[in-house]
């Protein structure tokens, strides 16, 4: 083929190393975008024109969608309806000749002019949003603090913010500032139910007095508020049923320990470094020396967040304030503690799940703020579930704590003790508010039955004494 011919066929042949390269002329491949889809290959003026009125009408359109976005975006429901009947009564008053409809056409459109006013203005100001404190105890009061600054060179009138806190709104009324000027604004916020409450985003708020549209500004600053149970402070002996070193050894006799308890006659397997040779020589026998076994107190707070296991809302918070004075104490005591909380099933689970929640007791107030969020759920763990599987994923137990409220008969209350190992001290709590304090055995099991939290120290102490 001659190099007129390869021309003719839209394609450019060169020789590289003896070989004869081909390639596709790009001026040849068809083009492919908005115009070409709108007017083809045409070039004309009548193109060019359809083209200008495509463009014209896309601008348009992102403009009146844009604004259209922004209007329904502050037009409140009560808003819309005032401006249907305001296009109703022109249409009555000027095309159905009703007289008497004029007056109010014209009324909406100065009540809509007049609301639209109140969208005036920029947002300027800075607003941030700040906890001193952002933990309390329930029943407390919580502070939180709004800042407010101008960074314009002009000033800045009042406004009023909204500041969400859980699912109620607090309006606040922001002053003016000068130039350059901050102002720091204090709220209340009544912390009157455990739990975390979040706090935020600060919103500031444009509206008419009647309601009709609404714009707001909304800051991306958010806190919580942790609101701890309430506890009390419990005796570093009342928890301590199982003595570490340093105190009493338990009654259990073992062949290798640091309390020393009696010599006896040597048996196969023992270890022949505890043979007391002097009494060996004495009594002409080998003889071994016996010890007390000694353990560092191992404790366990299992707080059981089945619904089945609480009448009311009462019992599972005096529960819950229980689980945090053992926790706490503990804690602080240096002692070795678990708190474990029941789990939860999921809703479409084709089984029981078992397993626990562990809560972190690296300081009290991690360990509170654990306990602030756990809530009561029909799918938790009941009470001999719960127990069963503590005991299974928590070794070392020395002492065991059940905490629930009054509906487990004492049959549930003898399953869940007899699932820890022999040896493991296992009390029960029973919380029911208004109850007198009682203590009472059932089969290997202490059970104290609390009516306030203040009753704790002195039921467990009664409990250590028995």
């Amino acid at each position: 083929m001659s190099t007129t011919s390869r021309h003719r066929s839209g394609t450019r042949g060169s020789t590289v190393a003896g070989s004869t390269v081909s390639r596709t002329d790009t001026a040849a491949a068809p083009l492919t975008n908005a115009r070409t889809r709108i007017v083809g290959e045409r070039t004309g003026m009548a193109a060019d024109l359809v083209v200008l009125l495509v463009r014209a009408w896309r601008e348009v359109r992102s403009r009146v969608l844009a604004a259209a976005r922004g209007i329904g975006s502050v037009v409140t429901p009560l808003g819309w309806s005032m401006l249907a009947v305001t296009a109703v009564a022109f249409v009555a008053g000027y095309v159905a000749g009703w007289d008497e409809a004029v007056p109010v056409a014209w009324a909406g459109v100065v009540v809509l002019a007049v609301a639209a006013l109140f969208l005036l203005g920029g947002h300027a100001r800075r607003v941030e949003l700040e906890l001193p404190h952002p933990r309390v105890v329930v029943g407390q009061t919580a502070s939180g603090r709004i800042t407010e600054r101008n960074p314009t060179g002009h000033r800045l009138l009042g406004a009023t913010v909204e500041v969400p806190v859980g699912e109620r709104f607090l309006e606040l009324a922001l002053p003016a500032l000068p130039p350059g000027g901050e102002e720091k604004q204090d709220f209340a916020v009544p912390a009157d139910r455990r739990g975390v409450v979040a706090i935020g985003p600060v919103r500031h708020v444009r509206a008419d007095p009647l309601g009709l549209v609404r714009r707001e500004h909304v800051w991306d600053t958010s806190v919580e508020l942790f609101v701890h149970p309430r506890t009390v402070p419990i005796a570093a002996t009342s928890t301590g049923f199982v003595r570490d070193l340093e105190g009493q050894a338990t009654r259990d006799l073992t062949a290798s320990d640091v309390a020393f308890h009696a010599l006896r006659e040597y048996q196969p397997g023992d270890d022949r470094r505890y043979i007391h040779w002097k009494s060996t020589a004495k009594q002409g026998v080998h003889m071994v020396r016996e010890f007390e076994q000694t353990r560092r107190s191992h404790l366990l707070v299992a707080l059981s967040l089945s619904s089945a296991d609480y009448a009311n809302d009462e019992q599972f918070e005096l529960a819950v304030s229980v689980a945090g004075s053992l926790g706490v104490r503990a804690i602080r005591d240096a002692r070795t503690i678990s708190v474990v909380a029941s789990g939860a099933t999921p809703e479409f689970a084709k089984r029981k799940v078992l397993s626990v929640r562990k809560l972190s007791t690296l300081t009290p107030v991690r360990l509170l703020d654990d306990l602030a969020r756990v809530e009561r759920a029909d799918s938790a763990l009941s009470l001999v579930d719960l127990a069963r599987v503590a005991a299974d994923q928590v070794g070392g137990t020395s002492v065991a704590f059940l905490v629930f409220g009054s509906p487990p008969a004492p049959a549930q209350l003898r399953a869940a003790s007899a699932s820890f190992p022999s040896g493991v001290e296992v009390v029960a709590v029973v919380c029911d508010p208004g109850f007198a304090p009682a203590l009472r055995r059932v089969g290997g099991l202490t059970v104290l039955t609390i009516g306030f939290l203040d009753d704790l120290q002195k039921a467990l102490s009664r409990s250590r004494a028995a």
